[in-house]
């Protein structure tokens, strides 16, 4: 390769200085943190915890969710410096663009819309269930046609098309319309979780907790399912994803330099706590090996005899999936926006609404691939691949912030990742080593994804980048 060539594709952006993006500055502290509580908690409680806790972990899934939840932390901190100090609305694109260069931001601009747009679809799949569930409750039924996927016996999942349509609708009113509404719902699963607690707290049977560590740390069965804690802190890694979709709502923060951090960090500790004490709790009330349910609380409630509280948290369940669904979405249409803008896809994209103060083609051709796919596809097989791209983002978000302390010293960091570099490395390796825990055919997956993307930016991005015409 020429030097020319390597130059043109390691081309780094400079950090932008503030100007007018057309969106609304309305988000504070408080709406970026529920906005943090409202992507994370979600399928990971509901779900995860007791199928982990069956299949991989037992008790144990305890340990799990802080060994995940120290990876993410360690991350997190490192999402706080560079979005404090780089800013703009692309996350961990924007960041590898100053920091790596052109080549790499697009591998992670690519990986981001991949974990964002298959994690909406996958969520309104399950978000589908719950509903039909209630609806069942209530006495009304879904023709089973409208209720699956071509692939399952059916014509389309309306449900989860439908749920996809109704946000879209949300984003384009506006991000303060979008986070009132994600406030209501963090609320409703925030009172479903608290019910649970409660009532778990005086229903744990402690023998329940033994053997605390049936599978041991990690290990290879003969059919090659691999178990133990740091398996189950490789499935239970989805729990978290979500808190970086905070860092794409920089350009409409009142204060980005000091409320996106305590959004950032304030979202992930709080549910870090929250999984930790769930998960002690449902291990401790009914056997793990029962958990092994796609409603594992709710199940574990009906087990005790409550079942009203367990109607209740199924409603927290369909309140938790859609606030998820809507943050994800949020985030995925300003990662997006900001690829357009560098000239990486087209720039017809990169349109802001005057009137909504809302990328509204973004919004409505996203919602229209994402809501196709929710109704025609069953996506639980891909769902890995929101693991393996999300870790690989925040490893390189981690070392972005070691190479721009080298880079540019003189950048002004309201707030700084403690103990750099060492937290950041952590980082780096905690991360990575739960990416070697994930299924060979996750990484196969990953590499065809990453090999289409490299076609595509050769084909088209390095040719219309905005440093091209520079």
């Amino acid at each position: 390769m020429s030097k020319n060539f390597l130059k043109q594709i390691f081309r780094t952006k400079h950090i932008a200085t503030k100007h007018d993006s057309g969106l609304k500055k309305c988000l504070t502290a408080i709406d970026l943190t529920l906005l943090g509580v409202g992507a994370i908690i979600g399928t990971g409680i509901f779900v995860l915890t007791g199928i982990a806790a069956a299949n991989q972990a037992g008790p144990a899934v305890v340990l799990s969710f802080i060994i995940s939840g120290t990876a993410c932390a360690f991350a997190a901190l490192a999402y706080a410096e560079l979005a404090a100090a780089v800013g703009g609305c692309g996350s961990a694109y924007g960041y590898s663009y100053v920091a790596f260069g052109e080549i790499v931001a697009w591998i992670i601009g690519w990986i981001l819309l991949l974990e964002y747009s298959v994690s909406v679809a996958a969520v309104a799949n399950g978000w589908s269930g719950y509903f039909n569930h209630a609806l069942t409750a209530i006495g009304l039924d879904l023709p089973a046609a409208l209720t699956k996927s071509p692939e399952l016996g059916g014509i389309v999942n309306l449900p989860a098309t439908g749920i996809i349509l109704l946000l879209m609708v949300m984003l384009i009113k506006g991000a303060k319309q979008s986070a009132q509404l994600n406030t209501a719902m963090v609320f409703i699963k925030l009172l479903a979780i608290i019910v649970f607690i409660t009532l778990a707290s005086f229903n744990v049977n402690t023998s329940n907790w033994h053997p605390f560590m049936p599978y041991g740390w990690f290990s290879t069965l003969p059919d090659g399912k691999t178990v133990g804690v740091l398996a189950g802190a490789s499935l239970v890694f989805f729990a978290y994803v979500g808190f970086d979709a905070v860092s794409t709502a920089v350009e409409e923060a009142k204060n980005p330099q000091r409320d996106v951090p305590i959004g950032i960090i304030a979202s992930l500790g709080f549910c870090t706590l929250i999984y930790i004490l769930v998960a002690g709790l449902l291990t401790g009330i009914v056997p793990y090996t029962s958990l092994g349910v796609d409603h594992p609380v709710a199940f574990a409630l009906k087990a005790i005899g409550y079942n009203w509280a367990s109607a209740l948290v199924s409603a927290g369940v369909i309140a938790g999936l859609t606030t998820v669904m809507l943050v994800l979405y949020y985030g995925l249409t300003r990662i997006i926006l900001a690829m357009s803008r560098d000239g990486l896809i087209t720039p017809y994209l990169s349109f802001v609404n005057p009137k909504t103060q809302t990328p509204i083609r973004v919004i409505v051709i996203t919602g229209i691939i994402m809501a196709t796919a929710a109704g025609l596809v069953p996506l639980s097989a891909l769902a890995e691949l929101v693991n393996i791209g999300t870790l690989a983002a925040f490893v390189l978000v981690c070392l972005g912030v070691i190479v721009l302390r080298a880079k540019h010293p003189e950048l002004s960091r309201p707030f700084k990742t403690p103990f750099s570099p060492l937290f950041p490395i952590l980082g780096m390796l905690s991360c990575g080593s739960l990416m070697m825990f994930l299924p060979q055919q996750t990484w196969t997956r990953f590499i065809l994804w990453l090999g289409l993307g490299l076609i595509i930016y050769f084909a088209y991005s390095i040719k219309h980048s905005k440093l091209t015409k520079q």
